[in-house]
């Protein structure tokens, strides 16, 4: 990492709450976490946007955001994204070999038309080279409002990714990934 681990006791007290619920859903405590907990306006801030993202009512179901979120993080080398993403990715999907095939969306039959749609346009979004014809296939698959949502779900993993990998933040070890060929 390149800033130092923030050790729990130096986190402002109204946000030890937080991860405490971290601990209780993860097992340990998140080193972005800790690592955004240092300024506690930006913590605040960043953990209201992901409550907005994952919300039930969101037009995007659960395990596409997931798989979105994981392919962000691979474009953006996030290391400790990847880790995570793919993890929640696997719970959501019943299996981890989505998660793990994403980077291959293309040409593996297991991605269906609508998440192959989804992930061209979140890849496009990361790489700024969005399309009107783009948009408008995005549009009619998922609407106006699915438009909004899956443009600030790309925005917001873009940010967390390159948050993440400028400060080296490493893996956690929620997902064991197969080794790359």
């Amino acid at each position: 990492m390149r800033v130092g681990e923030q050790p729990l006791a130096g986190v402002a007290w109204y946000l030890r709450p937080l991860f405490w619920l971290q601990r209780r859903r993860w097992g340990q405590v998140l080193l972005p976490a800790l690592t955004w907990a240092r300024v506690p306006p930006y913590y605040l801030a960043l953990i209201h946007f992901y409550a907005a993202i994952e919300r039930r009512r969101s037009p995007l179901e659960p395990a596409l955001r997931a798989l979105l979120q994981t392919r962000i993080s691979q474009l953006n080398h996030c290391a400790f994204c990847i880790d995570l993403n793919a993890m929640i990715a696997g719970e959501r999907a019943g299996s981890a070999d989505k998660a793990f095939a994403v980077e291959q969306w293309r040409t593996d039959p297991a991605f269906s038309p609508r998440e192959r749609l989804a992930i061209e346009y979140a890849e496009a979004v990361t790489e700024g080279r969005v399309t009107d014809e783009l948009s408008a296939r995005a549009k009619a698959e998922f609407g106006d409002n699915g438009l909004v949502e899956l443009t600030g779900l790309a925005a917001f993993q873009n940010m967390s990714a390159k948050f993440n990998a400028a400060l080296d933040i490493p893996a956690q070890g929620f997902c064991k990934a197969p080794e790359s060929k």
